[in-house]
């Protein structure tokens, strides 16, 4: 199959994707016309039926697999197919492996070094708290190594809750060896529990979308509110700890407008915020450069608010 990464304006499409999102729409001059959404695991595209009518175009619905005729082309700076022939697919036409986008990294790898830093902390109340989760709750487990950390903007694939929060948790292990000041087993508990909400904000892929409970709580709250249920399992759990902790969660945004119910008040937290902002903004980059085919200027994004380049490499 042709990877959704690798189209180009002008470029005809004959194969199967996974339809993440279709809607029906109307033209300004009352045309009726459908709007669908495109996926592999290598991203998304969008597409437009504009003749639904059309004896070429089968009956399908968003999360079907489909076989797409069209072309490619460009509109507003972005790629879109304009589909002609449409066919419903059936379970053993395609592999779904092939449709969801996943970490290029190994997940059960990503996880044994997450469970090797647990095992490094030495506060026996934080350390319970991570087995809790972690070791004794395959639920949770699971569900954790296959979240995505988002619905867009970074980390937003299978396995990317995992390798996000593993990438936070390394940064604040370095920030510990640099500034003495810091707590380590507070910080890296805090690091490694910071998203755990978002196993419930987001649904599981093919999904991958906001919960009820995401929509009304958001995983800031929904994650302190779990630390509250775990650390009352745990006999004696010190009430400071807990408060220290939580803290960390509700504050590890920040700033106000970007959600956060506090801002941070201990340097754990204010450590947190800045490993958790570090390895999104990174890896948000990193997927602008590899979504791109261009050598040099990329454009300007709003989320960095600049005109971004590819470094010359030679």
């Amino acid at each position: 199959m042709k990877y959704i990464k690798d189209y180009k304006d002008g470029d005809r499409v004959f194969d199967i994707y996974f339809c993440k999102f279709k809607s029906s729409a109307v033209t300004k001059n009352g045309k009726n016309y459908d709007n669908v959404i495109l996926q592999d695991k290598t991203g998304t595209l969008d597409a437009k039926i504009w003749d639904p009518n059309n004896v070429g175009i089968a009956d399908f619905e968003a999360m079907d697999y489909i076989e797409v005729y069209g072309d490619v082309t460009s509109f507003n700076g972005a790629l879109q197919v304009n589909v002609k022939r449409v066919r419903r697919c059936e379970q053993g036409e395609y592999d779904e492996s092939e449709y969801m986008p996943v970490s290029k990294k190994n997940l059960d790898e990503m996880y044994t070094e997450l469970s090797k830093i647990i095992e490094s902390i030495g506060n026996t109340y934080f350390k319970a708290l991570l087995k809790k989760f972690f070791a004794e709750d395959e639920t949770f487990a699971a569900r954790f190594k296959r979240a995505s950390a988002a619905k867009s903007v970074h980390h937003g694939f299978i396995g990317g809750l995992l390798e996000h929060t593993l990438g936070v948790t390394k940064l604040c292990e370095y920030y510990c060896t640099a500034y003495p000041a810091l707590n380590r087993d507070l910080l890296l508990t805090a690091a490694i529990c910071h998203d755990i909400g978002k196993t419930r904000e987001i649904s599981a892929f093919p999904t991958n979308d906001y919960t009820d409970e995401g929509q009304l709580l958001g995983h800031i709250v929904i994650g302190s509110e779990m630390i509250s249920q775990k650390a009352r399992e745990i006999p004696g759990f010190p009430t400071a700890l807990e408060m220290e902790l939580k803290h960390c969660i509700l504050a590890h945004h920040g700033e106000y407008e970007f959600g956060s119910p506090k801002k941070p008040a201990l340097i754990e937290a204010l450590a947190l915020n800045y490993a958790d902002d570090t390895d999104a903004k990174m890896e948000t980059f990193t997927e602008i450069l590899d979504a791109s085919q261009e050598s040099g200027w990329l454009g300007y994004n709003r989320l960095f608010e600049s005109n971004l380049k590819r470094t010359i490499t030679d």
